[in-house]
């Protein structure tokens, strides 16, 4: 009788990635699920064995019988976080809240406690990076005093717990999920095993009682979400909190909703009486004057669905060393030099390679988007050239490498935008669509048509080139 010599599958060593749960038979040094380095560690193999059935908690209805009254969402008191939210927050959702540190999460989120609490509906807000009394003094700064309002300053999971079955609260908020930690799991707070078990305890507690649960998360270098990307499943949204610390606007984005869309923005204004929703933060983008500038052109960029009227500025000048500078400040220095290079090729500008260049946003947005390469291109031409552009002109559309402009999405909510804030001429690819009434629309189908807005190319009021409607 021949003896076998392979081993069991329950002897076999197995692995997995601590990252992500992918599993292995074999060590890597590279997780291929999730692409991190060192995560796989070696455990033991889980034995085969044959799950009985079970009683089931709650019979299987029809979807037309579902209740949906349990999971009608009720506003956070704040407009813009509620837009993005889909209508505000579900009983028993759990929503992740990242951002650099200093953004204004935690500002941000203390106002959301105040305005949500109420006789009816408890607030807890457990801070593990504060005390107290630090925390009372921002809600004093910022006015976020309610009696239904609770506050903690723990680290501890097991005495969070506690605090939920004292208060039993209708919102709770944890700032952060990285420094509470579970006495029972080995490991320093913020870590892996932790922050998994201290949001999976929450998220069991959230979905039992109906609460719903708000948790502050860490960015790590990178702008990711710090602790495991299993967290980031486990939750029901996933909104990332933007904003350069030295301006005054701050972005909340929908990475993941459950319960709506990710395409919705939340505009804020950050300023030392605490954090305001901006209903229209256009104003924020833009610079008034009474003359026009050479080197500035106005876009229409669409943040999620919403439209927003920002302006480019540049400038040229004389380069000092032999090779020139090329500064940027909210856009992209790639699409940046692609337009440098348009403009040089296609619309035979020869003196912007020899010349330090300098452009930037205004109001610390960030343009990312290809529909904002013609702006871009006529605040440079226009620099270039030290001529002022037209008085109340957008210019919307993607620039090509051979000079040609193409269409972009959203052209007629970006014409309505700029139209209801005054602006009256505007520069599009062809065939925009459905345009405002009293608009001055040109279609332009390249660059040569484009620059001719230009006065020392043509007629100052309109492109000579382009094909106008009204």
């Amino acid at each position: 009788m021949a003896v076998a010599r392979t081993k069991s599958a329950k002897d076999r060593p197995s692995y997995r990635c601590t990252e992500c749960g992918w599993t292995t038979v074999k060590w890597l040094g590279r997780c291929p699920e999730c692409q991190a380095w060192g995560t796989v560690e070696e455990y033991g193999a889980p034995a085969v064995r044959t799950t009985a059935v079970g009683r089931v908690s709650t019979p299987a209805l029809p979807i037309g019988q579902i209740d949906v009254r349990t999971a009608t969402a009720r506003s956070t008191g704040v407009d813009e976080l509620d837009r993005v939210l889909g209508g505000g927050l579900v009983p028993g959702a759990v929503v992740l809240v990242a951002g650099e540190p200093g953004v204004g999460k935690s500002t941000l989120l203390l106002d959301v406690a105040a305005k949500a609490a109420g006789p009816e509906h408890r607030t807890l807000y457990v801070t593990g990076e504060e005390s107290a009394s630090q925390v009372r003094l921002r809600a004093d700064r910022i006015k976020a005093i309610d009696d239904n309002l609770y506050l903690a300053a723990e680290t501890d999971l097991s005495a969070v717990l506690g605090h939920l079955d004292a208060v039993k609260p209708s919102l709770l908020i944890l700032d952060s999920v990285q420094t509470v930690a579970s006495p029972e799991i080995d490991g320093a707070p913020g870590g892996m095993a932790q922050v998994r078990e201290v949001a999976g305890a929450l998220i069991r507690i959230s979905k039992e009682r109906g609460m719903s649960t708000l948790l502050v998360g860490h960015v790590t270098k990178d702008g990711a979400i710090a602790g495991p990307r299993l967290l980031e499943h486990l939750v029901d949204v996933v909104l990332s909190f933007e904003g350069d610390r030295h301006a005054r606007l701050r972005l909340v984005r929908g990475v993941k909703n459950r319960y709506g869309t990710t395409d919705e923005v939340g505009c804020f204004e950050l300023h030392d009486e605490g954090i305001t929703g901006l209903a229209d933060p256009s104003g924020l983008f833009l610079t008034r004057r009474d003359q026009p500038v050479p080197g500035t052109c106005l876009t229409v960029t669409l943040e999620g669905r919403r439209p927003l009227v920002a302006e480019v500025q540049a400038l040229t000048v004389d380069s000092q060393i032999p090779s020139p500078r090329r500064t940027t400040s909210g856009l992209e220095t790639s699409r940046v030099s692609m337009m440098l290079a348009v403009l040089e090729q296609r619309g035979r500008i020869s003196a912007l390679g020899k010349r330090d260049i300098y452009s930037a946003t205004v109001g610390g947005v960030k343009l990312s988007e290809p529909a904002a390469d013609l702006a871009i291109a006529l605040a440079l031409a226009s620099a270039a050239s030290d001529t002022p552009l037209p008085t109340n002109l957008v210019a919307i559309g993607e620039v090509g490498l051979a000079g040609e402009v193409r269409r972009v999405t959203g052209v007629q909510r970006r014409l309505a935008e700029a139209y209801r804030l005054g602006f009256t001429h505007a520069l599009v690819p062809t065939d925009p669509g459905k345009i405002p009434a009293g608009m001055k629309v040109t279609e332009v189908a390249d660059m040569g048509a484009a620059l001719s807005v230009l006065p020392r190319r043509g007629r100052a009021d309109a492109p000579q080139d382009g094909k106008d409607r009204r």
